[in-house]
């Protein structure tokens, strides 16, 4: 097939969250699947300062933006170790900026006539280049008026007239919404701003519309494509994910398990495998204690955390339910990771009070987090909401085994650990239900009592957690089947 992966960002060019991450790793695995992959972007100043070769077209292409015609230059690079182009769309104006969406914690104010100029440049890139495109796969807010574009603007166009759209939601919670006197930028009709379409309470949605326009809709895990349709996790657009379920299905992400093997992971004391992991992995346990400060006692069961240091994933939970842990049973946590202040301080605090069992480190590191899931006995992840996560998956191939809120891609990645699932051999992880410190505490003692007191059951879990298959292949094979589904429908004569 013949793929156009239209996203915000794209390790290595730019990132900010998982869509980088996700925006690098799909198309590679698409490719090696033996399709034509090609992923656009806009051409940010982080993009010229990521070290990746970067070549000018010298293509020119004209976007219209309200009433006006806005150019853009296309330059070309390749996502490193694959086949897959990249076309970048070079705006100064709009992406020479020190942010990708904000700067000192401020939203750019033209952030829709950015992203607007974004999404139309991604049609006009298709007529400027020639290609002939199947499945246009289209990501998040900031590309949610590509799919509208081209059922106003270019469905009968011949180039057009047979491409199917899919769009990608990654995190319900941002939508793109606007005052609504911004939807002249998008040069789009204003009958089209009404409730089932683009107009959200009075204001522009972006994603919405990228709902309400796309021949098929994904999120990034089966549960968070069952959580959005209510109330509880539809941030307010459980209606029109209701109407379209038919079209909306969950596809769990993949890791990339060549930076993520334990076998040959270079930031860790000693790379492991299911062979050796019971010798190799105390001795990383053992590394980590002695990097972070922490007694260097083998028998004392370590926590790892690792990531946004924010209530949504429930960091307040452990910091209320950790210093019992510490003062009755010696437990330690290593935390990594930044965010709301007064959760930084919370764990300042934690740190100040039990320097022996606990250890902050209030940045991001690529390579301590590599450590902490390798050294860790348990990875915490008590999200209140978790559209997929990965921490989760990365830990339970370290043989880390994962607590979690059964929420989300939590759900959908970590088998509860009980009689049952100790007996058919699918136990990965420990999970609750409801979400309070008083059943994460309940999980906790669960886990600590398998692994103080069951090593035997607690080792069977470790080599399960392992054995598991999160490879972006799988997902891609799932990715594949939907774009052939969606291209087939778009094929078809239209009544």
């Amino acid at each position: 097939m013949n793929i156009l992966y239209a996203a915000s960002e794209t390790v290595p060019f730019a990132k900010t969250g998982g869509l980088g991450d996700v925006s690098n790793s799909l198309p590679k695995a698409l490719a090696k699947l033996g399709n034509t992959v090609r992923v656009v972007l806009p051409a940010y100043r982080q993009a010229f300062q990521s070290g990746q070769p970067i070549t000018d077209l010298h293509t020119e292409i004209a976007v219209p933006v309200n009433d006006r015609v806005v150019k853009g230059n296309l330059l070309e690079s390749r996502i490193p170790n694959s086949d897959v182009q990249v076309i970048l769309i070079q705006n100064d104006h709009y992406f020479d900026r020190a942010g990708l969406y904000n700067e000192n914690e401020q939203d750019y104010g033209d952030n829709c006539e950015r992203f607007v100029f974004f999404s139309r440049a991604v049609l006009e890139l298709i007529d400027a280049m020639q290609w002939e495109i199947d499945v246009l796969h289209t990501n998040d807010w900031q590309t949610g008026l590509v799919p509208a574009y081209l059922k106003i603007f270019y469905r009968d166009k011949p180039l057009y007239s047979k491409i199917a759209t899919l769009h990608t939601i990654h995190n319900l919670a941002y939508q793109g919404i606007f005052w609504h006197w911004d939807m002249p930028l998008t040069g789009i009709d204003w009958k089209y701003f009404t409730f089932d379409k683009m107009e959200f309470h009075g204001k522009l949605n972006m994603l919405k519309t990228g709902v309400v326009f796309a021949d098929g809709i994904s999120t990034v895990s089966p549960r968070y494509a069952q959580e959005i349709q209510t109330s509880e996790y539809g941030c307010a657009m459980e209606s029109v994910l209701q109407y379209r379920k038919d079209s909306l299905r969950g596809i769990l992400n993949g890791i990339c398990t060549e930076a993520w093997n334990p076998g040959t992971d270079p930031f860790i004391a000693a790379p492991f495998t299911t062979e050796d992991v019971f010798e190799k992995k105390p001795i990383c346990k053992a590394a980590l204690q002695k990097e972070m400060g922490l007694d260097e006692n083998p028998e004392t069961p370590l926590l790892g955390v690792v990531g946004r240091l924010a209530s949504q994933k429930g960091i307040d939970l452990i910091l209320e339910t950790a210093p019992d842990w510490i003062r009755n049973h010696n437990v330690q946590y290593c935390f990594l990771g930044s965010g709301d202040s007064y959760i930084e301080n919370q764990l300042a605090q934690l740190q100040a009070e039990f320097p022996r069992n606990v250890a902050v480190r209030l940045t991001f590191s690529n390579e301590l987090a590599h450590k902490i899931e390798a050294g860790s006995d348990m990875f915490l992840m008590p999200s209140r909401y978790e559209p997929c996560g990965l921490n989760q998956m990365y830990s339970q191939l370290y043989g880390t085994i994962p607590i979690v809120h059964e929420t989300g891609g939590l759900a959908d990645t970590v088998v509860d650990t009980n009689e049952a699932t100790i007996a058919d051999g699918t136990a990965s992880g420990f999970s609750f239900v409801l979400e309070s410190a008083h059943e994460l505490n309940l999980t906790l003692w669960r886990a600590l009592h398998c692994f103080c007191d069951r090593p035997g059951i607690w080792r069977q879990i470790m080599l399960t957690c392992m054995k598991l298959d999160w490879s972006w292949t799988r997902s891609a094979r799932q990715y594949l089947d939907f774009y052939e589904e969606l291209a087939r429908a778009a094929s078809e004569p239209q009544s």
